[in-house]
């Protein structure tokens, strides 16, 4: 079943859509929409196909009140379109209100095979929010029937502790959300480090960034114990950062003063490429003096 498929599964028994053709202009993205759009590679290749076929699946939009629409489904359609310059797409129009809007594109889009921690974090933050507004219970305690709302509410793939779990990425600062969708930063480590407040997040990520290294999750762990007793410091912080762990790669370090005096025309940013090429220089000169002596 593809997602507009589980999407007009749901909208269906609630309401009947409108068909209608829709100015690309007249449509918007659905506010606080937590999956990316981006110019990558599948889309190329969604832009061609609207190209040269035309918008096979229709849009899922929503009226609003000043006579305009918002985006249910088909953000990325919309994008390609406006990219070929196509200015009118094919959309179903369903008169739902928003929160019940957020739950359907949510649901329409977890199912896709490619998504990022964070899209998923804020995508279920956005459906919990939307399920809080429309009266549930939303404390996500396991198997509770009746009015709570259940792990199998929010999600048919992740648990209730899972689904916790992800929201709690939504307290990251951006930076370090984006080192955990890069997987420099690893699912559980990033959910440790989200009970640091911002200020120790901010900290946290200027040593990452001198120190060039990520911490373990022992590491985060203690982090987080620290900031809870209210007794993480700068100093801790980098402490911690700076010990030995088994998954941390060897860094070469030396102080700029000595590559200064040894080669004082070269400037700073041009230092990395200049010692790795003299390493190779000499490394090249050692093996012929091994083979001169081997003759």
């Amino acid at each position: 079943m593809t997602n507009i498929d589980l999407l007009l599964d749901q909208l269906i028994t609630k309401d009947t859509p409108t068909i209608a053709q829709i100015s690309t202009d007249k449509l918007h993205p659905f506010p606080s929409h937590p999956f990316k759009v981006q110019d990558d590679e599948d889309m190329e290749q969604l832009t061609q196909s609207i190209q040269s076929q035309g918008v096979l699946t229709p849009l899922v939009i929503r009226p609003l009140e000043n006579g305009e629409y918002e985006v249910i489904s088909g953000h990325r359609r919309l994008h390609a379109c406006k990219k070929v310059g196509i200015q009118t797409v094919p959309a179903l129009v369903y008169a739902i209100d928003r929160d019940a809007a957020a739950i359907a594109l949510v649901d329409s889009n977890l199912h896709r095979e490619h998504i990022l921690p964070s899209e998923k974090a804020f995508a279920y933050k956005l459906k919990m929010d939307a399920l809080s507004k429309q009266g549930k219970r939303t404390d996500l305690t396991s198997d509770q029937v009746g009015p709570k709302l259940t792990a199998a509410t929010l999600s048919s793939e992740d648990s209730a502790s899972q689904v916790k779990r992800y929201i709690r990425l939504t307290k990251l600062i951006p930076k370090l959300l984006a080192m955990v969708d890069e997987n420099k930063i690893s699912f559980s480590v990033g959910v440790e480090l989200s009970y640091l407040t911002d200020e120790e997040q901010y900290s946290l990520l200027g040593t990452i960034e001198e120190e060039d290294r990520t911490p373990s999750l022992s590491q985060a762990v203690r982090f987080k114990k620290l900031s809870q007793a209210g007794e993480l410091s700068d100093e801790s912080i980098e402490t911690i950062m700076q010990e030995d762990k088994a998954n941390q790669k060897p860094m070469f370090k030396t102080p700029m003063e000595k590559l200064q005096k040894v080669a004082p025309k070269v400037k700073d940013k041009d230092f990395e490429d200049f010692v790795l090429k003299a390493c190779e220089h000499y490394y090249r000169y050692l093996q012929r003096q091994r083979n001169r002596d081997a003759r």
